[in-house]
This record gives C-alpha cells, structure tokens and sequence, in this order.
C-alpha cells in the first residue's frame, strides 16, 4: 500500500508539470512595489447557486502548503509571507500588493468542487508567472573615502540586487579598470599592494534594464614622500647662483626638505649657512657660488611617515686653480725620499705648477733625481742639502690661477736609525723565552712598536722598555716574520726578521692544486714549516659519500689519486704530520673529474716561408694559415745550424703580421707556430 501511494503522487506531480508546461503559459510581468493581478484561467463559475459549492485556492510552486484559500464567504486564509497583501478579485483572480522581489514565482489557480469526486477535479487548475522586475540597489558598498598605507591591501566592496540581476563595472578617474596580477576585479576590487599611484576616485556601476546605480568611494594612499624631480648635476662657474631641484609627492602633503652636503646639514656648514636657502617646493638655493661649494649634494624630504627617501647631484664649481693651506713649515728625511706638495683644488682639472725656490724659479734640471709629478708635488729620490730653501707653488688651469702660495721652509733632518737590528733569522724550541733586540738611535730614543706580519698573533709578546720583542713562552703562533719600526715626523723605518718555532707539530700546507683526470686527479701543494722534524702527509679526499685518507707519504709534495668516478665533484684536503703531532688541514680544494678526455685541435702551421738575404741580415715573410681553429696568439721564429739544434730567435710575434727581419744569420726556418 505504502509503495502505491509514493507512485501515485509522483505520477500526479507529472501531470502537474506536463499541465502547466505543455498548455499557454500566462506571463504577468510588474515592478517591485508594485501591485500585480494573476486571473484564473478556469471556467467560470455557477454563482447562481445559493450555498457554496467550491473552495478557490492558490497555491505557490514550492510552498507547502496555499498562499491563500477562500471558501464561500468566510474570510480567506492567506500564508503567513503574503498577509495583508493578497486578496481576491473578480471572483477567482489574485491581487497581490507591495510586490517583493521573493514573490517572483510560478503560482496556480484551483477550483475544487465539492460535489464532484478528485477524478474529476484533477484539471480544475492554471498556472501563472509571476516576475517581479526591480533596478539595482546597492547592498554592501566601500564608505565614501578609504585611506590605506602604500604597500598594503586594500579592498573596495560593491554588492547589488534587482531583477535582472545586476551587472557589476569598476573604473577609476573615468577610466575601466582592467584586472592584473596584482589587482582582481570583480563585485569586489582587490589591491595586493597599494602604490600612490593606485589613489583616486573609484566608480562601482551597477546597471539591468530596470535601471542603474552608481557609487562613488575616494582612495588615498598615505606614505613617505616619493621624489618626482630628483637633483641633477650641475656645472657652473664659481660668483654665479646654484639652483638644485628637489620635488615630492605625498599624502599627507606636509612636507619638509631637508638638504645636506657631503653627509652634513647645510645648515650647520659654516661657510654656507649664511648663503643657502630651501624653498617651499624644496628646491635648494645656493649664492654667489666659490670652490668650497663643490660636493655631493643629498635632498631628503619628509612628512613624518617612516623613512625618508632621498636623491643626490654632484654640484662643480668652476674656478682657477688655488693653492690650500701650505705649512708654513715642513721637513724631509735626510739620505730617504721626499716630497714637496702643492695642495691644490682645480676644476677643471690642473694643467701645470710652476714652483720658485728661494725666490728664483725653480730649474728642475740643475737637481738630478728631482721630479714634477702631474699633481703638482717634487719628488726627491734621495733628500740632500740641495733640498732645504724656502719654496712657493702657482697652480694653473684653463681657468688661470687665483694666485701664489705661502711660502713653505724646507728643513731636512735625519729619520730614525737602527742601534741594534735583529738578525735575519731566529730558530728556538717551544716553551723557552726568545728576546730580539731592536733600538733606536736618539736622545731620547724614538719609540720602537713590534707587529707580526701578516696574521696577527693570537698569543702574546710584550715589547721592552729597549725596545726589545719577548715572545713567552714561545709557542708555535709566535712563528712568522715579524718587523721592528720606528716613526718621526720625517719617516718611518722598519726591519724584519723572521722566527722559526722548533719541537711543534707541521704548519698547515698552502697552495693546494688540483688537476683533475676522468678517473684521477693529481693532487699538489707547498709544505709548510715542518717544526723541526721531518714531515709527512696525507691526502684526504670527499667524495660522493664521506671523507677517506690515503697513506702517509714521504716527504712528496704530490700524490694521483685514482679509482674517482667520471663527471663527479670531489673535494681534496692535504694534512702534515711529525713525530710531535699532526698539522692543521690546508683549506679544502673542489674540482669535477673530467667527463671525457679534452679534444687536442692540431694547429696549421704557417705555409709559404720565403726567404731574402742581403749584407745585414735575412728577411723572412710567410703566409698564414686559413684555419685558425683553436685561435692563434702568437708566432715563434726558430732556427739551427745544419744537423744543429733549434734555436727561440723570436718569440710572441703577432698573428697578424707575416714578416721579420733577422740580421746576421745564414740559414733561418719556421718550425711551428705556437699558442
């Protein structure tokens, strides 16, 4: 029985489909708000009848149960979603008021009889659409102005209903907007990171052909300011005016310029203060312009957010040459080199100096070993008597010169000198104490420092009151080349020696090459000092798995190592070993095997060697090769007596000449050419 009902209403649940589907379908189109009429096309009905014989429903597809029954002239029941907004007119058809867009639906008249059996009722029904048409209304929309930092996400929202549904378009300052990678555009617009240029006015349109709808929301992207005219570099002539530009953009729009020279405010530089002005727009003015003006200039502005940016321009002052500040006094190192300098600033460049000594001007020519360098400075290879004097120096350039220096006395006095050097060499066993001596000659003697050349000495040393370097106890760090100098005010001098630790485990080997095979790599290296006693080493090598050592070896500075696998990056380490103790590993050397042995290109040699002799000598011309694969660096000219050996008469000659002469010989060839 229960099978037989499921059967039945899934058949009249067809019938229902197929009715209203398959006959005119009636079509009532009205305005949300508005009021629609759906009449019933049934017959009409007996009102002639004095006591009801019918009940009029309508009912909605997908409702349960009807949206409104009449019986008679009892009130009508309505559903709860249409009351107060649905009645009857004209008998059977449905006025329905205040017109939702939910009410858009398929809705049926029923007649049904009740003195007639369900058989015959079951076509007493019509079917009506129901479209309820509306325009657009903005359901979520961005606030009128959004502000966001630059570099972050923003998203600007735009949601629409109405019947048709709406069509969502976005533009910004009048213009679509079209998607990007970093910008998604949708009923939303999505920015992944905001620039300044992403601020202006943003435009979300939606539209059906009820109507359309509009709204507008302003974006502003704050930030630190970004500079759209930087400073450029400039050239002028020094009295003329400076003017550097210097523009931003920001928002907040608060800006202020700061402007500096050489890394220094050009408020706090004490020859410009006084001359320096930064206008509102952040250009930087400078006035009547000298040498001292020239730099790096840096604009900076700001309007509090974060961190400034920053542009610069090198601004040249142009002037004649000019002499800085020359000591009134100086001093050159008797029997050493010295030098006399100019001080100079030019721009454009210097062109030349011209020097006078003891109010003549000075004749280079008359001091042999005295030289003019392009700066302007005399070098004097070995400072004598013919040095002292009183010097003055006139810069040139193509601008001319702003004049003479002060005068300058030259004075020349003895540098330092050694009393007592230390030897050359020292060799000591560990642990002990080693003094070497080094003094100054001097009253008072000049102070005397100690360093160890190279790598700093990680254990300590003192220096004595004579001067004197004590290493204790010495230790294999103290081994090295260490050096004694002296300083005045004239030069520095210095002497270096050498110590040698004895009784200490190898130093670590340098200079670790290799070179490498398809199965094999020859592995070299330069021992270090071997502490004293005879040394050995052992190879280490790194492959695909971990690190193997080979046996020790005497005292060979090379080892092949093979059985390595083609085409593979092996790693090569060298350690040195005595009868005290194992060295440190050198540093680790990587190299890849070969994948097959290198192709050897035989070289074309040159062809057509002919031959000219005169009294001086032998002319030789030839013509070179066509192929030159590998390329041809250079030519070798060699030559022998007959059944003699060959003989290098000229090297390196150019490939691209074909011809030399060779005085004084007799028989000449060409053996090979050579790369």
């Amino acid at each position: 029985v229960t099978v037989y009902l499921i059967t039945l209403t899934i058949s009249i649940y067809f019938l229902t489909i197929l009715a209203h589907t398959s006959a005119a379908e009636v079509h009532v189109r009205a305005k949300k708000g508005d009021t629609a009429v759906l009449t019933c096309s049934l017959p009409a009905l007996d009102e002639g009848s004095s006591a009801p014989q019918h009940v009029i429903e309508w009912v909605r597809q997908g409702y349960d149960i009807p949206i409104l029954i009449q019986f008679g002239v009892h009130d009508p029941r309505v559903h709860p979603n249409y009351d107060g907004r649905v009645s009857l007119i004209r008998g059977t058809s449905l006025q329905m008021r205040g017109l939702l867009l939910e009410d858009e639906s398929w809705y049926e008249c029923r007649i049904l009889p009740l003195d007639k059996t369900t058989d015959e009722t079951s076509s007493n029904g019509s079917w009506t659409l129901l479209s309820v048409t509306a325009p657009p209304v903005f359901t979520e929309t961005s606030p009128p102005g959004v502000e966001v930092f630059v570099g972050r996400s923003v998203t600007l929202k735009c949601a629409a209903q109405g019947n048709p549904r709406p069509t969502i378009t976005w533009s910004k300052d009048g213009r679509p907007i079209n998607p990007q990678s970093k910008v998604k555009v949708g009923c939303y617009v999505s920015f992944h990171a905001v620039s300044r240029e992403t601020s202006g006015q943003y435009q979300c349109h939606a539209s059906n052909t009820e109507g359309n709808v509009t709204h507008l929301t302003k974006l502003k992207v704050i930030g630190p300011p970004v500079i759209v005219i930087p400073p450029t570099d400039t050239v002028l002539n020094m009295s003329q005016d400076a003017k550097l530009k210097c523009q931003a953009e920001a928002d907040p729009p608060n800006m202020t310029y700061v402007w500096q020279r050489q890394g220094e405010d050009i408020y706090h530089i004490e020859s410009l203060k006084s001359r320096v002005k930064v206008i509102v727009d952040g250009t930087l003015l400078i006035s009547r312009l000298t040498p001292e003006d020239s730099g790096n200039y840096t604009c900076m502005p700001s309007n509090g957010l974060h961190v400034s940016p920053s542009a610069s321009a090198t601004l040249t002052v142009q002037h004649p040459a000019q002499v800085m500040k020359m000591p009134s006094l100086a001093f050159l190192p008797t029997g050493m080199r010295g030098v006399i300098a100019c001080p100079i600033r030019a721009e454009p460049p210097l062109s030349h100096v011209d020097w006078i000594k003891d109010d003549k001007p000075l004749d280079l020519g008359m001091y042999p070993g005295w030289t003019l360098t392009s700066e302007g400075s005399i070098i004097i290879v070995t400072a004598n008597d013919d040095a002292g004097g009183v010097y003055t120096c006139t810069p040139y350039n193509s601008f001319g010169t702003m004049g003479q220096s002060e005068p300058t006395t030259i004075i020349l006095q003895d540098p330092p000198s050694f009393k007592v050097s230390p030897r050359k060499e020292y060799r000591q066993d560990a642990g002990g104490l080693l003094v070497i001596p080094c003094q100054m000659d001097g009253n008072p003697a000049p102070k005397v420092s100690w360093k160890k050349v190279g790598t700093a000495s990680r254990s300590l040393f003192t220096v004595a009151a004579n001067g004197s370097l004590i290493l204790r106890p010495l230790s294999k760090d103290h081994q090295g080349e260490w050096e004694c100098s002296s300083t005045d005010r004239v030069a520095t001098v210095s002497v270096r020696t050498t110590v040698l630790v004895l009784g200490t485990s190898p130093h670590a080997v340098s200079s670790v090459s290799v070179i490498p095979g398809i199965n094999q790599a020859n592995v070299s290296w330069v021992a270090g000092f071997d502490g004293g006693y005879a040394q050995k080493f052992t190879v280490w090598r790194h492959g695909v798995q971990e690190w193997l050592s080979f046996s020790d070896l005497s005292t060979e500075n090379s080892l092949l190592v093979t059985n390595l696998l083609p085409a593979t990056e092996y790693q090569f380490s060298v350690m040195a070993q005595n009868k005290i103790g194992t060295g440190p590993f050198s540093e680790i050397t990587t190299i890849t095997t070969l994948d097959s042995l290198p192709v050897v290109v035989k070289l074309v040699p040159p062809i057509n060697l002919s031959i000219n002799k005169s009294s001086e000598g032998i002319l030789l011309w030839w013509s070179v090769p066509q192929s030159h694969s590998p390329h041809i660096d250079s030519f070798v000219v060699q030559s022998r007596l007959e059944g003699g050996e060959w003989i290098n008469l000229k090297e390196n000659i150019s490939p691209v000449e074909s011809q030399i002469f060779l005085p004084g010989l007799c028989k000449v060839n060409v053996l090979e050419d050579m790369i």
